[in-house]
């Protein structure tokens, strides 16, 4: 007879559940989910997107047609604003954004993952309940968007050195107070100048915080920030990543920030080359554009 001790299976226990722990910590994670793809048209499938989220009980916010062959659903939800309460400007992560994409002979769905935005945002809560209700609300076929990265890589990640950190956004205005800060960006990005319009907004429910989405038109000497230009630069590959539109405005207390394009770029494609043809090169001048373009639109 085997005699095994209750101390031997307790440290037995503890091990295997070691062994899962270190396993979920150091699963890759990538920015983004494909749901579905196959026949249809892009109107035909958002109409479904968006009864199939709120049946699962998202809210839809706010929708975006960047160009031709392309709309953008955006979503929040009580469990996605409660952990943007709970986290130091976390209200970039209180939306997802699901993309409905022409690529050849199909439409793709696809959507921002979840986990991934709430590690790279340095988010209280990882969001792995919100990113099952997705992916029971419109499938899950793949992650894709990257090689992937672990969890402690996506809260400590830039794209090289001298780059910027999630911690290290741009301060685009000052107000003398929240409420006239919201009130004020809210009427100046619904005026589309400047080429930047308003998509969305959320406000966090128990802080002085709100985020918007913004669209991005520009063309001439404006084009490195406008949307359709920087997409046909850097989404080359066959499963697309439209859904890392629409760019973020966050009003935090009485300032108006966004993240740094260089890391609000990189973080939905870390992969992406330095130099050569679909290439950061390639948009060198875009964080600078986009920034002077938010900034000139939000300041007092």
């Amino acid at each position: 007879m085997i005699r095994v001790s209750m101390r031997g299976v307790l440290l037995s226990v503890l091990f295997l559940f070691s062994g899962v722990q270190a396993q979920a910590a150091d699963a890759l994670l990538k920015p983004f989910v494909l749901a579905s793809k196959g026949a249809g048209t892009v109107a035909e499938k958002t109409a479904q997107v968006k009864a199939a989220l709120t049946s699962a009980g998202f809210t839809v916010v706010g929708e975006y047609a960047p160009f031709a062959g392309a709309d953008i659903v955006v979503v929040t939800s009580d469990e996605l604003k409660k952990n943007a309460a709970a986290s130091e400007f976390g209200g970039y992560g209180a939306i997802q954004r699901v993309s409905v994409t022409e690529a050849g002979k199909e439409v793709q769905v696809s959507y921002t993952n979840p986990v991934y935005m709430a590690n790279v945002y340095r988010m209280q809560g990882d969001l792995g309940t919100v990113a099952a209700s997705l992916a029971t609300a419109l499938g899950k076929v793949e992650e894709f968007g990257a090689e992937g990265m672990t969890a402690k890589q996506a809260r400590k990640y830039h794209y090289t050195i001298g780059m910027e950190y999630f911690d290290e956004p741009s301060v685009l205005a000052e107000y003398g107070s929240y409420e006239e800060a919201v009130q004020a960006v809210d009427a100046k990005l619904a005026s589309n100048k400047n080429g930047v319009g308003k998509v969305y907004r959320v406000d966090i429910p128990g802080k002085q915080e709100s985020v918007f989405g913004v669209s991005l038109k520009g063309s001439g000497d404006n084009k490195y920030m406008d949307d359709q230009y920087i997409m046909s630069e850097i989404d080359f590959h066959d499963v697309k990543s439209t859904a890392h539109l629409p760019y973020e405005v966050l009003v935090s207390g009485n300032k108006v920030y966004a993240l740094y394009a260089r890391f609000r770029i990189a973080i939905d494609f870390p992969d992406l080359s330095m130099m050569g043809k679909h290439s950061f090169m390639n948009i060198m001048k875009t964080p600078e554009a986009i920034r002077n373009a938010l900034q000139n639109t939000v300041r007092k």
